[in-house]
C-alpha cells in the first residue's frame, strides 16, 4: 500500500478513483515492474476499496470491473548437479581467505543448504526446526516439518506455529548428508530443552529468511552465479523427485495437497522423449533389397 498504491492515489477521493485509473495503473505496473508486483497492488486495492464499499464510501468496487491479468509465460528452472555443488563450494568459501577483515562465518549457511536439499522445506520452514521436531535414531533420520519463521513489519522474528499452510504439516524422512548437518546442529544445542531450534542468531534469536536470502546472494555474487534463490533449491528437490518416481511423490515431500501445483510451479520440464520410440520406429526402415548395398 506504501509503496506501490498511495503514490498513486493519494491525491485522488475516493469516488474519483474510477475502474479506467485502476485499469490503466494496473497495467503500467505489469509492463514496467512485474506481473507478481501488478497482482499484488491489485490485491492490495481491491481489499482496500471492498472495505470501503461495506462502509458506504463507494457504490462498487473500481477493481472487478479492470481487464483481466495475463500471467507472462515461464518455464521453471531446476539446479543441476554441477550447479548444486558449484553453490556449495562457494559457500564453503565466503570470507573464510586469509586476511579476510570480521569474524569467519559460522558454518549455517552451508548446513540450510542442506537441509533444503535434504527435506524440500521453504526457507522459513527449515530455520523454524527445533530438537523436538528430528529424530536421528531412526533410520533415515526424520523432520517434521510444523512450523515457520515470520518477521511481522515493527515486531520481533519469531517461530510460527505451523508452515505455510496447516495442511502441509509432514514428516519427512532425509538423506543421509541432511542427516549429518541435524546431528552436527544437535552437538550444538546441546543440553538446551526440545524446543530449541536447530538454527539461530549468535544473539540465540530466530534467524531471519531475509539474513539468508542475503548471505546467500552475497555467496552468489562472489560465485558469479545469477538467479538462484532459497526457492531454487525446492524446485531442484521436485524434478529429482518427479524424475525418479513421479509427480506424485514430489508432491507428497513439498508439502502440496495436488500435484498439479507441483508440476506447474517447480517441476522442470524434461523435454527427452522416451528412447524406446527409435526401437517402435524401426518398423519404417527401409527394406533391403538383395544386391544393392
Amino acid at each position: 500500500m506504501r509503496q506501490l498504491v498511495m503514490p498513486a492515489f493519494e491525491s485522488h477521493t475516493l469516488r474519483e478513483i474510477n475502474v479506467r485509473k485502476v485499469d490503466q495503473f494496473i497495467k503500467k505496473l505489469a509492463s514496467t515492474k512485474s506481473y507478481s508486483t501488478a497482482k499484488q497492488a491489485r490485491t492490495v486495492l481491491s481489499l482496500a476499496f471492498g472495505l470501503a464499499v461495506r462502509y458506504d464510501a463507494l457504490k462498487e468496487n473500481p477493481v472487478r470491473g479492470i481487464a483481466r491479468m495475463h500471467k507472462p509465460p515461464s518455464q521453471t528452472m531446476a539446479l543441476t548437479l554441477e550447479q548444486v555443488d558449484a553453490i556449495r563450494d562457494a559457500a564453503r568459501g565466503w570470507r573464510r581467505a586469509t586476511g579476510t577483515p570480521g569474524p569467519p562465518p559460522d558454518g549455517q549457511l552451508e548446513q540450510i543448504i542442506e537441509a533444503m536439499l535434504g527435506t524440500s522445506a521453504r526457507i522459513g520452514e527449515v530455520l523454524a526446526i527445533r530438537k523436538c521436531d528430528v529424530d536421528v535414531t531412526v533410520s533415515p533420520a526424520t523432520v517434521r516439518i510444523c512450523g515457520t519463521i515470520v518477521s511481522p513489519a515493527g515486531k520481533p522474528t519469531y517461530r510460527q506455529a505451523h508452515p505455510k499452510t496447516q495442511k502441509s504439516t509432514r514428516v519427512v524422512s532425509v538423506p543421509s548428508f541432511a542427516a549429518e548437518v541435524i546431528r552436527q546442529r544437535l552437538v550444538v544445542v546441546g543440553p538446551e530443552g526440545p524446543d530449541q531450534l536447530l538454527f539461530f542468531t549468535r544473539n540465540g534469536t530466530p534467524l531471519t529468511t531475509n539474513n539468508i536470502r542475503r548471505r546467500l546472494r552475497a555467496v552468489l555474487s562472489e560465485a558469479g552465479i545469477e538467479g538462484v534463490t532459497p526457492h531454487a533449491f525446492r524446485r531442484t528437490v521436485a524434478t529429482v523427485l518427479d524424475r525418479a518416481s513421479g509427480p506424485d511423490l514430489a508432491a507428497e515431500l513439498l508439502g502440496h495437497t495436488s500435484s498439479k501445483i507441483t508440476k506447474e510451479h517447480y517441476i522442470q520440464p524434461d523435454e527427452a522423449v522416451d528412447p524406446v520410440t527409435a526401437e517402435i520406429l524401426e518398423a519404417l526402415a527401409p527394406k533391403r533389397v538383395e544386391g544393392q548395398p
